[in-house]
């Protein structure tokens, strides 16, 4: 089977089925694991690579509102594949070419492969996702030893979290210049890890918040995600910004609880290492839990407690 894959998560589910040598293209954005790189990059970006998170929204929002794709697929390196199978998706049309983008290019190739469209609104149907993906190549067998790891290592997180009791406030932006919160799966990460996401809504799309929302949330935690973004880089562009004196006020901020997340591995991806996000959120919203050292590595803490904010706010709390 000759697969060519348009979506990271898919990439990754596929490798991690043993899928090496059947692929044979990939997006520009598959980067996980490193072999994914060395696969025929079939997608190309239509932004600029240069452009700063402000425009890059402005850039994604004018072609969206066009209906047009933001992605463009090589038809002759479709071609020159010819693959038997093509994984696509029609969640978001940010995150990988829309399925009008790939038609245009499929159509005009001479052998039409299988297209297979992943579209999960939650967890349930990322890891129902990795069983449809062994179902159709073969491989259900691998896939479904896959999930029941993914449940067992979620139980132990929930179980641990559910220790410590009280679920923490918490907001995940997934977006900075302007502020977007996670909607979809990203809640109920949140919600396995032990807390309370107070801004997300779950099996919806991410949306726009102002920074007077996410003040008057009281985030206790604050979680840092920018779509495709690593921890250094979100930690970057947070720094970077000018906020106003009641955002150091805020209790995440107030008390040194803001993480700056490897959204682009461990959040915004739907794949098995969202199980990874989830074990970081975890350690985050209860500081006592163990956890492993890989899942330590997905998030980096910014900033100690504003001490005087902290005093003044406990002393009013008594």
């Amino acid at each position: 089977m000759r697969i060519v894959s348009l979506l990271p998560s898919a990439t990754e589910t596929l490798f991690a089925l043993g899928f090496d040598e059947e692929i044979v293209g990939v997006s520009h954005e598959c980067d996980f694991p490193p072999q994914a790189k060395t696969k025929t990059c079939v997608v190309r970006s239509r932004l600029p690579g240069d452009a700063t998170p402000a425009e890059t929204d402005r850039l994604v929002r004018h072609y969206v509102e066009r209906g047009e794709s933001i992605y463009a697929v090589d038809r002759d390196l479709l071609e020159a594949l010819a693959p038997d199978l093509v994984i696509t998706q029609d969640l978001c049309h940010v995150c990988a070419a829309t399925p009008g983008e790939l038609a245009a290019a499929l159509e005009q190739i001479s052998k039409q492969p299988e297209v297979l469209s992943l579209d999960p609104l939650d967890l349930g149907d990322v890891w129902r996702d990795i069983l449809w993906i062994g179902e159709r190549t073969g491989r259900r067998e691998r896939a479904d030893a896959f999930v029941e790891e993914i449940g067992l290592r979620l139980a132990r997180i929930e179980i641990d979290a559910a220790y410590f009791g009280k679920r923490p406030r918490a907001v995940v932006l997934e977006w900075l210049r302007p502020f977007y919160v996670g909607g979809h799966w990203v809640p109920e990460m949140v919600l396995y890890a032990g807390g309370h996401d107070v801004l997300g809504k779950a099996k919806t799309p991410s949306y726009r918040v102002t920074i007077e929302e996410v003040i008057a949330a009281a985030p206790e935690v604050l979680f840092l995600a920018p779509c495709g973004y690593d921890a250094e880089k979100a930690r970057k562009e947070y720094l970077s910004m000018s906020l106003p004196e009641e955002w150091k006020k805020m209790p995440a901020v107030r008390d040194g609880r803001v993480f700056a997340m490897n959204a682009n591995a461990y959040v915004s991806r739907p794949a098995g290492r969202l199980v990874t996000g989830i074990e970081a959120m975890a350690k985050a919203l209860h500081p006592e839990m163990k956890i492993r050292p890989k899942a330590e590595a997905a998030m980096l803490q910014i900033g100690e407690p504003v001490r005087h904010l902290r005093a003044a706010a406990s002393a009013s709390e008594s």
